[in-house]
């Protein structure tokens, strides 16, 4: 599933493209019923919270998308290719369409059902937070809860936007083991945490990839290197040179280094 960096680069390319921009919208296979509606209209901006994507038309219609496991985004330029396979909707202003797949979520609704989706979501790191008011939700919910931080920071309303890769990274470079009790964290470990999330969410916007070591944030080092624990199961750390350790919480696979993170 796509983490929430990705989400923010296609809302970052959507309003380059289309932004400001009478939009032509249609469902090849009738699967967006609410195409019609849409096509014509203006597309005023595109937002994005965490996993989730916004493009806010005129006349108080938005769209909520969410991806899941197995939505994606295809943009070609030049002429509208011919559809293959499924389509759910198509967005095309000339010399550009957009094509969406098999997301988990499609759906038009109003500002007042946005507000209660954002009610739902977890902060942002990726949002502007000037007063620091979407930390202090952050560090609320967090000294609250007896779940440990491994299931905390993964739980999307608690913050938006962390999957698995980001999960075991920020706990690794802030030598934390998963299995803490949120309420158990000092509130300078939280406020570490949430910085590390903006830094590291940020730097995923920027190259497009998970990049979690300081000495590859400005160049791509390759898979093999991007990360200290994850997808390193078995391997020895490259700090302390304990074996990671892979374990399965709530379904998904958590790593983490037993030296580094006690």
């Amino acid at each position: 599933m796509p983490e929430g960096h990705t989400v923010h680069r296609i809302a970052n390319e959507f309003n380059e493209l289309f932004g400001g921009k009478v939009l032509r919208v249609d469902s090849p296979q009738g699967r967006f019923t609410d195409a019609r509606m849409l096509d014509g209209q203006r597309l005023k901006v595109a937002s994005a919270v965490g996993k989730q994507m916004f493009l806010h038309f005129q006349d108080d219609l938005i769209i909520r998308i969410h991806l899941g496991i197995y939505g994606k985004w295809q943009f070609h330029k030049g002429l509208a290719p011919e559809v293959v396979g499924q389509v759910r909707v198509r967005f095309a202003v000339d010399g550009v369409t957009a094509e969406l797949r098999g997301p988990t979520v499609c759906e038009v609704i109003d500002s007042k059902a946005l507000a209660e989706v954002y009610d739902r979501l977890g902060p942002d790191p990726l949002n502007p937070d000037p007063n620091g008011r979407e930390f202090e939700r952050f560090a609320s919910k967090v000294k609250k809860s007896s779940t440990p931080i491994g299931l905390l920071l993964m739980n999307q309303e608690v913050i938006s936007g962390i999957g698995n890769v980001y999960r075991a990274e920020i706990l690794y470079r802030a030598k934390i083991n998963p299995h803490t009790k949120g309420s158990d964290l000092k509130t300078r470990q939280i406020s570490e945490l949430w910085a590390d999330s903006v830094k590291l969410l940020s730097i995923g916007v920027l190259h497009g990839v998970m990049i979690t070591r300081d000495e590859f944030f400005d160049e791509d080092p390759g898979k093999l290197e991007r990360n200290w624990v994850y997808k390193r199961e078995g391997q020895t750390c490259r700090k302390c040179r304990k074996k990671i350790v892979l374990e399965m919480a709530a379904g998904r696979k958590l790593y983490f280094c037993p030296g580094c993170q006690r």
